[in-house]
Formats: C-alpha cells, structure tokens, sequence
C-alpha cells in the first residue's frame, strides 16, 4: 500500500505541476508573439495529459487480480506508456507545422522576449525537480507509467533550455545591437520538435514491449538461468523456461526436473524453496513451478 501511495503522489504531482507551466506559457507566448514558447505550451499540455493518463494507470494496476483480470491490472502501466509516447509524436508534428509557416514569413517579431527567456528558466528549473522525482519513485516501484512520465518532463527540460537559448539570443540582438533575429524562434522550435521525436521513439520502444509479452532482460533471463542451474540434487535441470513483465510484475514459469522418488510432498516444498529465491531477487513477481520425474539424460 505504501508504494501505491508513493507512486499516486509522484503522478499526482506532475499533474499539478504541468497545470502550473501549460498556463503560465501560453499567457507568456501569447503575449510575446512566440511561437517555440507557444510550442513548449504544446508541449507541456501533453505533458499535463501524460500525467493524468500516469496518474489513472497506477491507481489502476494497484488493483489486486479479480474475475475479468486475472493476471491483474499492471498492463495499465505498459498501456499508458504507449500513449504517452504516441501523443509526443502529435505534438512534435504540430510544432514542425507551425514552426515551419514561421520560418516561410521570415519569423515573427517578439516583443518582451526577455520574459519568454525567464519563463523558460523557471520551467526548466521546475521539470528538472519533478523528473528527478518520478524517477526515483519509478525506478523504485517498477512503474512504466512514471518512468515514461519522468521522460517526458526531462525532455521538457532540454526543450526549454533551449527556447530560453534562443529568445536569449534575440532579446540580446534586440536591445544592443537593435537587430531582429525573430527567424530564430520558429528555428528554436524545430529543434524541440527533433528532441521530443526522439525521446518519443526511444518511449515507445519501452513501454510497448511488455504489450506484446516480450521476454524480460536479458540480464535478468540470465540470473533466472544461473539461478535454477545452481541447484544440486534432487534437482536434475530445468526447461521451458517462459517469462514476460506486466506493469512491474514479472511472470516466470518453468519445468523442474526433479528425483522421480521424491514425495509430492517435498517436490512441493523444494518448489516453494525455488520460488522464495526468486522473489527474494524481484520481490513483485509471479512464479509457477512444474514439477517432472528426472528420467535419464535428456
């Protein structure tokens, strides 16, 4: 119950926070005629709609097994990933269009761009926080959802910094030199879109795998392998080793060759014992042992 409330909390605060700059950027953007802080608003509303879908999905896979989800609700996870990392892309194309009308007129001419620079800053300064607390949380508990919603402000970030760059540079031109660089903006822009596409793809990649009940890690395939080949007699080997990830739930299953004159009995007590093992290892996961006579090599 702690890491659910743990991780509704971490949701919940990106909720707000997103709320806080979607707001503030399209009062700034507006205002000053820019178009990448308008965009960088764009951005930040998908934000706002990744963490309300993040903050729906964990409270959903929190929710124990029943008739209709037997295997549980951790899919919610995965499935939330996805369509946060495909409303990324719809809001990359947006800014390449608007971006792009903007650089065929030559840019448009800001005014006050010092106070879209400053914005920029602050929302920076505010993603990095925010990201650096839904990874930790995300890391901690396993949740996709989180982990793909800390990706999403940590791009925030890098977008903004750069807009900042970029209105910094024309405010600069502005006011000393008194030459227009507005062309920069809508440039500014482009760039973002580039990086949200990219972190978009790499999103999609994670969260969309344990969609299809691809096999855990390598890695972690392999502990599971060293894991079951260590154990002496009575055990003889093991085979059919099948696993896949739900959310932050691991499945594992796998044939135990075992001495065909042990009693049910104990071929039930040594499974429980493999099993403890491998949950010791990764504590949110569901195991299932089949147990077969040992009969000569195979």
């Amino acid at each position: 119950m702690d890491v659910n409330r743990q991780k509704s909390g971490a949701a919940l605060l990106s909720v707000l926070s997103n709320s806080t700059l979607v707001a503030l950027k399209l009062v700034v953007g507006i205002t000053i005629g820019s178009v990448s802080v308008i965009s960088e608003a764009l951005h930040s509303g998908v934000d706002l709609l990744a963490a309300i879908i993040a903050l729906f999905a964990v409270r959903t896979a929190a929710k124990p097994a029943d008739k209709d989800h037997p295997f549980g609700h951790g899919k919610f996870e995965n499935a939330s990933g996805t369509i946060e990392a495909l409303l990324i892309f719809v809001a990359a194309a947006w800014i390449i269009w608007e971006a792009c009308k903007e650089l065929s007129h030559g840019g448009q001419v800001l005014e006050n761009a010092f106070w879209g620079a400053l914005l920029m800053l602050l929302s920076a300064v505010v993603n990095t926080v925010v990201s650096r607390t839904l990874f930790k949380v995300g890391t901690r508990t396993d949740s996709v959802a989180l982990v793909a919603d800390a990706w999403h402000l940590r791009t925030d970030v890098w977008t903004s910094l750069g807009v900042m760059t970029a209105l910094g540079v024309v405010w600069i031109a502005q006011a000393v030199w008194q030459v227009d660089l507005a062309w920069i903006d809508p440039l500014a822009a482009l760039g973002v879109a580039l990086l949200i596409i990219h972190a978009a793809y790499r999103l999609t990649r994670r969260a969309a795998r344990d969609l299809l009940d691809v096999t855990l890690p390598p890695e972690e395939e392999h502990w599971l392998q060293e894991y079951l080949g260590s154990h002496p007699t009575p055990v003889y080997g093991f085979h059919h080793l099948r696993t896949r990830k739900a959310g932050s739930t691991r499945f594992v299953e796998f044939h135990l060759w075992v001495d065909p004159q042990m009693s049910v009995e104990e071929s039930h007590a040594l499974g429980d014992e493999i099993v403890a093992g491998i949950k010791a290892k990764f504590p949110e996961s569901r195991v299932i042992v089949h147990v077969e006579p040992y009969e000569g090599d195979r």
